[in-house]
């Protein structure tokens, strides 16, 4: 490769994980996404072994499934080319819930406070 950036679609580097499904195998397995775009992602996992070309179906945060294939493979990194684009910056969001919001609501408690600070002109000089 060389020093020039030869990518035109812009990257998220970000820290989520994600479930990869290798073509034809029934076991997902959790990798790190490190950086997503509409197009495609870097993910690292030492649990799964992938070669170029072969095809997957990952499991997106937000997304859900996506198919692809495996675009390159470095040591315990490889990349995927999403077959279709997503936004990606919806992996980015807080998980998607159906919970009412008023239930998420606790009142205070006041019985862990922190200590009011020190008056310095009680303290005593040594």
């Amino acid at each position: 490769m060389t020093g020039m950036e030869t990518r035109s679609v812009a990257r998220d580097s970000l820290f989520l994980l994600a479930n990869v499904q290798i073509e034809r195998n029934s076991e997902r397995h959790r990798v790190r996404v490190r950086n997503l775009s509409d197009g495609g992602m870097m993910a690292e996992g030492t649990n799964i072994k992938v070669q170029r070309g072969h095809r997957v179906a990952v499991e997106l945060r937000n997304i859900g499934e996506v198919m692809g294939s495996v675009a390159w493979v470095q040591d315990n990194r490889f990349g995927i080319a999403f077959d279709i684009e997503v936004d990606s910056q919806q992996a980015r969001r807080p998980l998607n819930t159906d919970v009412d919001p008023a239930l998420g609501m606790v009142e205070r408690s006041w019985a862990h406070r922190a200590p009011p600070p020190p008056n310095l002109d009680t303290f005593r000089k040594v």
